[in-house]
């Protein structure tokens, strides 16, 4: 029995995903646990799996591709099995979702109506080509000369052939990706002087970007004004640029993690009312205590960062304030009795907060290697849901890049966030009234005010100061 294979939620807040990588072919044989393809969450990069077993007869979207969650984007079924019902069907839409995938063209009319443009209208489509809009349109029929004959495609020719002969044959038509149609759309990329790498011939993401890379792309066709034959582009037709000018731009596509960065902040920073305080505090204390871990645990390759030590301060003063270690659900306010802390990890791509749990219940040494373990699958992408999903309250450093002072946006629906600057030498007059030279570091807590008022948030920073100027509280 033939099995659809979906766009799946490969992660709580997944609403798209894109195909980073195809790991089985049309034609190869699948068993149910077999790893499709990867996919590029928001957050991850992730493996799908198949849910039946059989042959993979079809695969609906090409590598770089972006499908909605729901989306049918392959068919697995017997070797025998028609599977033209289920191939148009999920074309045309999914169960979830709208797909990003046409229906087939008429193949089988196409080819006995013997008509050339039905025969390479319907390989693409068999190539798996997206909606109509992804075909490139050449110059308008109308526009044609008569006397200009159409490209043949070779009937005894491969479907994926007859598909790259159109793209190349100048009869119109270009197989292209939709991200690949979009980047070239943007950036002035001509998709008919492209070699596409893809399935069939087909022009994907990284066929535009070595494309925009080595000015390799053709240029835009004239439109003749009086059907006139002319062997180059007249001089007063506008022409794409060959490569961005001086002061000119290129268009990234955003990610789906970037998208999610951007969906995430806009419904943080607007509806939610921040208000923000900052303390300065004295880390002579902890950076010696820091000290002292790494000399005892370095025979287990144990290496204790400041952030670690802030970490489990932070933790430890949530335990103290519970309003802080709170969230808001719009109906109520929710109190955590666990106290997980996000961990903001910069990636290529945006940022991701790995968690720590129950860090009030761990030791320095413990958070600084799980936070390590986790901010390098977090770069590798290779984290799971649950290793970045369930914080109550986030950190945010950025004393590594020499920052004193920021203020970070909430994550909803935490109720507060902690900026951590620098920890810099710096001159102060200590109790005494003496000058004196102390490492010094700013944190600026962020708080939701539907949750958090300025005394709260005032009391929690007190008891954070206290915590990391003398850390032997924290065990007292």
């Amino acid at each position: 029995m033939a099995t659809k294979v979906y766009m799946e939620a490969l992660s709580p807040t997944m609403e798209e995903g894109r195909l980073a990588s195809w790991l089985k072919n049309e034609g190869d044989e699948v068993k149910e646990g077999d790893v499709l393809a990867e996919v590029e969450t928001d957050k991850a990069t992730m493996e799908l799996v198949a849910r039946g077993s059989g042959i993979l007869r079809k695969r609906l979207i090409g590598d770089g591709d972006t499908a909605n969650v729901g989306t049918v984007i392959a068919v697995i079924a017997g070797a025998d099995e028609d599977v033209s019902a289920l191939t148009g069907g999920a074309e045309v839409q999914a169960e979830q979702a709208p797909s990003t995938a046409e229906a087939p063209a008429q193949e089988k009319a196409a080819q006995a109506a013997g008509s050339d443009v039905g025969r390479g209208a319907a390989a693409v489509a068999a190539a798996g080509e997206t909606e109509p809009d992804s075909v490139e349109r050449g110059t308008p029929a109308e526009d044609t000369p008569a006397d200009a004959a159409p490209t043949p495609v070779p009937d005894g020719g491969s479907q994926a052939k007859a598909a790259a002969g159109d793209a190349s044959s100048g009869n119109g038509r270009v197989k292209a990706s939709p991200l690949a149609r979009k980047m070239a759309s943007e950036s002035g990329v001509q998709l008919g002087g492209v070699q596409g790498s893809g399935p069939g011939g087909r022009i994907v993401k990284r066929d535009v970007e070595a494309a925009m890379e080595g000015g390799a792309q053709a240029q835009q066709p004239a439109a003749p004004a009086a059907a006139q034959p002319s062997a180059a582009p007249a001089p007063t037709a506008p022409a794409a640029p060959a490569a961005p000018s001086e002061g000119g731009y290129r268009d990234q596509p955003l990610s789906p993690m970037r998208k999610t960065i951007a969906k995430r902040l806009t419904q943080s920073i607007g509806p939610v009312p921040h208000f923000f305080l900052t303390v300065e505090i004295d880390m002579g204390e902890a950076m010696r205590l820091r000290g002292r871990i790494n000399e005892r645990f370095a025979d287990q390759g144990v290496k204790v960062s400041p952030n670690d030590l802030i970490i489990k301060a932070v933790a430890a003063a949530l335990r103290k304030h519970p309003w802080v270690n709170a969230s808001w659900t719009g109906e109520a306010i929710r109190f955590h009795d666990q106290v997980h802390i996000g961990v903001a990890v910069a990636v290529d791509e945006g940022l991701i907060t790995p968690v720590v749990r129950d860090a009030d219940r761990k030791g320095v040494a413990e958070i600084a290697t799980e936070v390590r373990e986790l901010a390098g699958r977090a770069r590798e992408k290779k984290l799971k849901p649950e290793e970045y999903t369930g914080s109550t309250f986030s950190l945010s450093n950025l004393g590594m890049f020499g920052i004193e002072e920021f203020t970070a946006v909430i994550n909803p629906p935490e109720a507060a966030i902690l900026a951590v600057g620098a920890i810099a030498p710096k001159v102060v007059v200590d109790e005494k009234g003496d000058m004196a030279v102390r490492q010094r570091m700013r944190v600026t807590l962020s708080c939701d005010h539907r949750v958090i008022d300025g005394a709260t948030g005032a009391q929690f920073l007190e008891t954070l100061k206290s915590y990391l100027e003398d850390p032997m509280l924290m065990i007292a």
